[in-house]
């Protein structure tokens, strides 16, 4: 039974199946919210999620249970499901559409270029960290200048204190409505506040944001890196084992010669 659950879990197809059941159950999700509580949705989506805890049993057995639990993302896939049965008869229906809404995030780990890109994400977290820190740091100082400065100015939620500037420097550096209603009515009574938006939008929006997509794409870089050194080494080794045959084989031909 164990090698005909690896076989199935192995198999071309079955990943294929699972991420069309996924893509099923978000079409669900989505029709649910045009009809609520409707029994037939209800019922299909309990039918998928028997079938996901069927898939676990299946990789469990197939997989064998230490080699399952091994990897991070089948720990992910399976406290998905198992929040799935436990808010299954929960009264809190905003819980329970909160659960089946993640296990849309299954997709993940099913589809390998997106799970690639999560883990070079995860990876780069330790070295975001610096710049997160210059980030805080310089949203901080702009956000004491500004609540300083300005808070006579606009109204109190723009920089009349010091959270309120932040989500002020927030939007700014998103852009959004940012000239018109931020930086203009500042500017006409203070003229030299053009060089606090500026400055702020360079080293912020620009500089900032530049790096942040450095490092991710670098870690991207390298699991392709990691990758093709992996191959190479397999090619090597495999190259290695080859020579080994041929030079026995030689060895072997030359001892029937002599003989």
């Amino acid at each position: 039974m164990r090698e005909a659950c690896k076989r199935l879990v192995e198999h071309r197809y079955f990943q294929a199946i699972v991420i069309a059941i996924i893509l099923l159950n978000g079409v669900i999700i989505v029709a649910e919210t045009y009809e609520p509580g409707s029994s037939v949705l209800i019922t299909l989506d309990k039918m998928i999620l028997l079938i996901f805890v069927l898939e676990i049993v299946v990789k469990v057995i197939g997989l064998g249970f230490r080699r399952y639990f091994s990897s991070g993302w089948n720990w992910f896939d399976f406290i998905i499901v198992a929040a799935s049965l436990a808010f299954l008869a929960a009264p809190f229906v905003s819980a329970l559409r909160l659960v089946r809404v993640l296990r849309l995030f299954r997709m993940i780990p099913a589809i390998p270029s997106l799970r690639k890109i999560i883990d070079s994400l995860m990876r780069s977290i330790p070295a975001l960290t610096g710049v997160l820190g210059l980030t805080l740091l310089l949203f901080s100082i702009y956000a004491i200048i500004g609540t300083t400065f300005f808070k006579d100015v606009l109204p109190y939620e723009f920089f009349g204190s010091f959270h309120t500037s932040l989500f002020t420097l927030m939007q700014v550096v998103t852009f959004e409505s940012w000239a018109s209603q931020v930086a203009r009515p500042i500017i006409e009574e203070m003229p030299w506040a053009w060089i606090y938006f500026v400055t702020f939008i360079i080293v912020g929006a620009l500089v900032i944001l530049n790096l942040v997509v450095a490092v991710i794409l670098s870690y991207l870089g390298q699991e392709d890196d990691a990758d093709r050194d992996e191959r190479l080494d397999r090619l090597l080794q495999e190259n290695t084992e080859l020579k080994k045959d041929v030079q026995e084989i030689k060895q072997l031909l030359l001892e029937q010669r002599r003989d």
